[in-house]
């Protein structure tokens, strides 16, 4: 959704905004999920993204990217900041869900064509026990971003975790509360 199409004092559902105006605020609303934010040095275009797992399985980031192209953006030009989301530690995962968010979001059809080092997968005796895996959403956002050709030195990844800060961040998995932050970015 483009910023302009949004009104004054209300709040868009949407899981993504562009900015198509000079000096607009995008704000985004989030919890466990990454803010993703992404500038154009040259034209001052900006966006943000609300992405979790779901959102990463759908392209979102690709899709985002394909609107910049219509606006002529370099990929050199493009600036991004992945915020404080939930942190790999935290965030656990039964392993269909595991296996079915590899093979959506990263277009991986078996286990053996990478390794779990490679995936950031933890089998912890602890883990295996309870039939949980850790997935990292950072890393895999960060994978997106760069087979869309965005150059790795664009790319800031905060390592600010939502569940473990508990005195700055509010987290739906660590206390099931409907509270979240606000996170922006000004073209």
């Amino acid at each position: 959704m483009f910023g302009s199409h949004s009104h004054k004092g209300t709040k868009t559902d949407a899981d993504g905004l562009i900015g198509n105006k000079c000096s607009q605020n995008l704000w985004v609303y989030t919890a466990d999920c990454m803010p993703i934010f992404f500038a154009d040095k040259s034209t001052r275009n900006v966006a943000t993204l609300h992405c979790g797992r779901k959102g990463l399985e759908k392209k979102i980031i690709k899709n985002l990217v394909k609107i910049f192209d219509t606006f002529g953006t370099s990929r050199d030009d493009l600036l991004v900041a992945i915020g404080p989301a939930i942190s790999k530690e935290h965030y656990l995962v039964d392993k269909m869900t595991l296996k079915e968010f590899y093979r959506k979001a990263e277009n991986i059809t078996s286990k053996f064509t990478k390794t779990k080092k490679d995936l950031c997968i933890s089998d912890s005796n602890h883990l295996r026990e309870q039939n949980l895996n850790q997935l990292d959403l950072k890393r895999s956002a960060y994978r997106q971003l760069l087979n869309e050709n965005i150059p790795h030195t664009n790319i800031d990844i905060s390592n600010l975790c939502t569940y473990k800060f508990n005195n700055e961040f509010y987290s739906w998995r660590r206390s099931k509360t409907i509270s979240r932050q606000w996170n922006l970015i000004c073209s």
